[in-house]
């Protein structure tokens, strides 16, 4: 089915053909569109056209007024204040309109018609380390960026950069082949998440003991780099058994987060390796990186550190050992050379945008970036505690993430079983996993990405107010309406009035499009948060206002409003599944 004109798109082209009529010596203009208090659009381009010739931007609105015709799809139009013009379209253009997006599966949204790849490097947790608040958001923000870039026509590429190489694993493995039997299951067929993180970190921290403690243990852990650096292939085969413990634990942390990681998209740092010296080799042979006291070194007249010196980035050390830097170029040859991408989007924390920034620009110096390959950091800030201040425990260590997703489902399971009337035990269990791990991703998502925000479930699970349990609660509401409609099914009727608050929410189901544009483009999915919770707080105000069974209206207008149920429930829907949140029907 082809695409939907929004209302917008229609009322902005109607008066940009009025202006073109009406004033031709302006040539092609914007009437610079927007949504309205005072009506349903208001148009404001009148004020710097009357400045380009010169006018009176009221006459010159006037003029335009004249020459825009009112009827099938623009209601009453007026000038008012400097110039605006205020814009009232007509119901049936509203229901029609709306219409023709529910005859469609994807809402009327279009898909792009001329597509990218985009790589999207995120969730990136460390091998035989333990996931902690930290490491949240750029999984939420991550999968939430690609299923909305997806959505919209994009074909994106996933991209896990764990951290799954460097000096730390001679000492772990070394420890490992000394003790071969620390990582061993009490069962071979299932092991937890829990177990293997207990296993590793056990691990880690008699590791970590004999390395400080112990001289001849740390000859022979850091001969093991060496090893493992060279491919040896028994120190290759104990470091697989890091990453496959990690993967167990990993994979059960992004199940609780209800999100799909797929093996063949975890790339880690170790993917890599093949590549760095040719990296490093490239850049010193075109002259991007210079050789400084023996390591190769990239410079910037802008990346000064405290003494006012050249702050460098080092691609490759001193001592022969690479940088990550050296790791994060050879990513990038990688995702544009061999997956063929247009985009290179990085879902990192914000204190690493200098680093970024510095990768970027060697690359771009090198040619692997250029016009037509572009590298974005979707930076992403901090998350706090209430008080304000980094997220820690009460002993001020980081908080592990399983802690606070387990503590979100249980205060969801709380909210939902004091509400729940007709809900079985299991589904309570069901409804409060959904309902608590929708909470905590919707908090992050809700902010802007660049912005720290702090970690408050009181606030997250309750009913009221910006958070995703008042959405859900409002999809529920949707479905129960059609429990009790009886032999009324949704039918749209444009030849019906609107009510002020069901013309209000049809407005805004007809911007689903828009808005998932400018959430793809922007890479800012907080938009499309924002758009939700004033659907769902719509939806409320028209249910309040507007009945749909009791009191029984009559038979069309039943129809109709089942009609805007039914769509509004479909909005809610698609926009909270590409937020990676579940609309649970009952609640």
């Amino acid at each position: 089915m082809a695409p939907v004109t929004s209302l917008a798109s229609t009322v902005d082209q109607r008066i940009a053909d009025a202006l073109s009529a009406a004033l031709p010596e302006a040539g092609p203009a914007d009437p610079l569109l927007r949504r309205s208090d005072r009506a349903d659009f208001q148009a404001n381009g009148m004020l710097a056209l009357a400045k380009k010739l010169k006018g009176n931007p009221r006459e010159l609105a006037a003029k335009v007024v004249q020459a825009l015709a009112t009827g099938d799809l623009v209601k009453e139009v007026e000038v008012s204040g400097p110039g605006f013009l205020n814009i009232t379209v007509t119901d049936r253009a509203i229901t029609e309109t709306l219409a023709a997006r529910a005859a469609d599966d994807r809402l009327g949204v279009p898909r792009a018609t001329d597509p990218g790849t985009t790589v999207i490097d995120y969730a990136q947790p460390n091998v035989a380390k333990e996931m902690h608040v930290g490491h949240l958001r750029s999984a939420v923000i991550g999968a939430a960026m690609v299923e909305v870039l997806e959505f919209t026509g994009e074909n994106v590429i996933r991209r896990h950069h764990i951290g799954d190489w460097g000096t730390q694993f001679g000492m772990l493995i070394q420890y490992l082949t000394e003790h071969p039997h620390e990582l061993d299951h009490k069962r071979a067929e299932s092991v937890s998440g829990e177990e293997a993180m207990s296993n590793l970190g056990r691990l880690y921290k008699s590791a970590r003991a004999v390395f400080d403690s112990d001289e001849e243990f740390k000859a022979r852990a850091r001969d093991r780099v060496v090893a493992l650096q060279a491919g040896d292939a028994q120190t290759l085969a104990q470091w697989q058994r890091f990453v496959d413990e990690s993967k167990i634990y990993f994979h059960s942390v992004f199940d609780k987060l209800d999100m799909e990681i797929r093996d063949e998209d975890v790339v880690g740092e170790s993917g890599y390796n093949d590549m760095l010296e040719e990296t490093c080799r490239i850049l010193e042979e075109t002259g991007v990186a210079v050789r400084s006291d023996g390591a190769l070194c990239v410079f910037f007249d802008d990346v000064k550190g405290p003494d006012g010196n050249p702050t460098p980035l080092i691609v490759k050390k001193s001592n022969g050992g690479y940088g990550y830097a050296a790791t994060d170029l050879s990513a990038i040859r990688d995702r544009v050379g061999n997956l063929k991408a247009n985009t290179l989007l990085y879902v990192v924390d914000a204190r690493q945008s200098l680093h970024f920034k510095m990768v970027f620009e060697t690359a771009r110096r090198a040619g692997w970036l250029n016009e037509d390959v572009k590298a974005v950091q979707l930076a992403f800030g901090t998350v706090l505690g209430k008080d304000g201040k980094p997220f820690k425990t009460r002993e001020g260590e980081t908080v592990r993430l399983v802690d606070l997703l387990d503590e979100a489902v249980e205060r969801a399971a709380a909210v939902v079983r004091e509400k729940a009337k007709d809900l079985t035990e299991d589904e309570i269990v069901e409804r409060g996993t959904q309902v608590g791990i929708g909470a905590v991703k919707y908090a992050d998502l809700s902010t802007s990405a660049a912005r720290d925000y702090k970690f408050d479930l009181d606030q997250m699970v309750s009913l009221h107010g910006d958070t995703s349990v008042y959405i859900q609660y409002a999809y529920a509401r949707t479905r129960s309406i059609f429990g009790k409609a009886g032999d009324r099914s949704p039918v749209a009727r444009p030849e019906l009035e609107l009510a002020p608050a069901e013309r209000e929410l049809g407005l805004h189901l007809d911007q689903f499009g828009q808005v998932l544009d400018e959430a793809a483009s922007a890479y800012e999915p907080h938009k499309l948060t924002a758009y939700l919770y004033q659907l769902a707080s719509l939806f409320t105000t028209f249910y309040d206002k507007c009945p749909v069974i009791k009191p029984a209206p009559p038979q069309e207008i039943a129809e109709n409003r089942l009609f805007l149920c039914d769509l509004t429930a479909r909005t809610l829907h698609q926009g909270m599944t590409l937020l990676g949140i579940r609309t649970p029907e009952r609640l």
